[in-house]
């Protein structure tokens, strides 16, 4: 009996070391997401208990390295999570361990398969002789609502021209390019990550390169021009503070034990013996950081720096499932984001330097309608400020908003009444089907030769998302007149998104309604939905406009606080 066992174990170690053998190694892969490419490369080596591994995305190098978790491979079948980006894989490794076919799971399932790296790939390319075009070459993309800088940075390497791309007003730095090809004067740089490309003839001098800028389908006109002094390419922002801070800053995380996630956020206490009052700030629309960072704007940075100056303490966290913080962003609604809010409050009052009951919530555009929900059943929330908070559904301001920002950018009478039609039609579409699969259908039958299918499917997956749908027909207003705490309710006259017009006579209405004696309503004058002083507030104007906030807004806020 003793020989049999032998040989068996013998064979369950020599299969062990086969299927070592089979899947260490690299693997690169193509994932294709629309009409998007991303290279995905697999690093994975046997360890004690199995395998070990690391995944490099080439055209998100910022996600290079990630951790494969749970790597598992039994009877060809391999499959492993990445935690980082919860994102799952499952696939079968073929008979001579040359592919890996299956799919990738990240909220939706992709066709994903893994082959050996061809040879000579690379992941780096080392540098070379500089070719005469090498540099930065920096452009921006008019795309009428808002104008973005592009920065292009060519490197000539022994594989021949390299380049990455630069984003700086959405914060993408260092896109690298699938390809870079130059015939004589002509130069095309693509990136498939993104579906862009870019094409376009040098100058006879070298110093500009007139072309376009083509992505999902629809081109704009984009000349670049070399950059020869690196300080044109940072904006400035006079107001964002430097380190170091005359207070003390934190950073520390907190439990949303109802939802289960883990809350990363900044803690900032002033000077002196407290407690302080203490305020939570509460981010608008969109997967924001604690600092609501856009386009090289940190408005909550300079907000929360303001306060603590003058004696206020101020919490602000990441977004749910954002930079630092835990969970899943995609399929949260603002209720989910109130109890996000909620969270903030409760780790408030176990800190010391609080007072709790001092405790308020700043809630700027979204944020404004997530405020009034905490406080209308929170008690212990003493005040609120709403910066360009809603009063109306988020159906009405959408049709009001479309409009003002069209008119903003140019477009004639006729063109942004036609907008507005199929803006109505949208939303009636989403209102009657309930199914996202049959309304991103329904909307690509009706919007056909209106609207390019890539654009329409993402429009669809948007308003089809919990989020939208959660907030299509929310009426503000009913909860404001639930409130019994002081209320300060700001909106900056050029306000293109959250029209003062449209939103300020119903919080008033709705306060005065509830019974709330101790509020104030007030449009401010020449700023915009960002509280910048403002031309015309068009969203153009975000990135160029050096102020991050008015003093104005910040003066307002912070004295209404102290005296409250």
């Amino acid at each position: 009996m003793k020989k049999p066992l032998a040989v068996a174990a013998l064979s369950a170690v020599a299969i062990c070391a086969l299927r070592a053998q089979t899947i260490t190694g690299d693997w690169l892969g193509t994932l294709h997401v629309g009409p998007a490419e991303l290279r995905l490369v697999l690093h994975i080596t046997a360890a004690d208990a199995g395998f070990k591994g690391t995944m490099d995305s080439i055209d998100q190098p910022a996600a290079n390295g990630t951790p494969l978790d749970s790597i598992s491979l039994k009877d060809s079948k391999l499959t492993f999570a990445v935690a980082a980006v919860h994102g799952s894989y499952e696939g079968t490794v073929n008979a001579d361990a040359s592919a890996i076919t299956g799919t990738w799971t990240q909220k939706q399932t992709f066709p994903l398969e893994f082959r050996r790296p061809p040879a000579g790939f690379k992941e780096m390319h080392k540098p070379a002789k500089p070719s005469e075009i090498d540099g930065a070459w920096m452009g921006t993309l008019d795309m009428k609502l808002i104008k973005l800088r592009v920065i292009f940075h060519l490197i000539n390497t022994e594989d021949g021209l390299t380049a990455t791309l630069d984003s700086p007003d959405q914060g993408a730095m260092g896109l690298p390019a699938t390809s870079v090809a130059r015939d004589g004067k002509s130069v095309t740089i693509t990136l498939k990550q993104i579906a862009g490309e870019f094409t376009g003839e040098l100058n006879p001098v070298l110093d500009a390169i007139e072309g376009s800028w083509t992505q999902a389908g629809n081109t704009t006109p984009l000349n670049l021009t070399r950059v020869k002094d690196a300080a044109a390419l940072e904006r400035k922002r006079p107001q964002t503070p430097a380190r170091p801070y005359p207070y003390r800053s934190e950073d520390v995380t907190y439990e949303n034990k109802s939802a289960g996630i883990t809350l990363a956020a900044t803690f900032t206490v002033p000077q002196g013996k407290g407690p302080f009052p203490a305020v939570v700030l509460i981010t608008g629309s969109g997967p924001q950081d604690r600092d609501e960072s856009l386009l090289g704007h940190k408005p909550f940075l300079v907000l929360a720096d303001y306060l603590t100056r003058h004696g206020i303490a101020v919490l602000r966290a990441d977004d749910r499932g954002t930079a630092k913080s835990g969970g899943d962003f995609t399929s949260a609604t603002t209720a989910d984001f109130a109890s996000d809010a909620e969270a903030g409050v409760a780790w408030l009052k176990t800190r010391s330097e609080g007072d709790p009951q001092r405790i308020g919530l700043i809630g700027h555009s979204e944020g404004g309608i997530v405020a009034p929900m905490v406080a209308a059943r929170n008690p212990d929330v003493a005040f609120i400020v709403l910066m360009a908070g809603p009063g109306v559904s988020l159906a009405q301001i959408l049709v009001a908003q479309q409009r003002l920002i069209l008119q903003a950018s140019g477009m004639s009478k006729e063109e942004v009444d036609k907008k507005a039609e199929q803006q109505r039609a949208m939303l009636k579409l989403v209102r009657e089907e309930k199914d996202n699969a049959a309304l991103e259908k329904k909307m690509k039958q009706q919007f056909a030769g209106v609207v390019p299918d890539d654009q329409m499917g993402v429009q669809a997956k948007m308003i089809g998302s919990p989020w939208f749908r959660w907030l299509l027909d929310y009426d503000p207003a009913a909860t404001l007149r639930k409130l019994t705490c002081p209320v300060l309710a700001i909106n900056g006259e050029k306000d293109l998104q959250v029209p003062p017009q449209q939103n300020l006579p119903p919080i008033r209405t709705a306060l005065e309604q509830g019974g709330n004696r101790d509020f104030e309503v007030d449009e401010l004058p020449g700023l915009n939905h960002l509280f910048q002083t403002a031309k015309t507030g068009a969203l153009s104007e975000y990135a160029e406009i050096e102020e991050t906030i008015s003093p104005v807004a910040l003066d307002k806020i912070s004295s209404w606080i102290l005296k409250h």
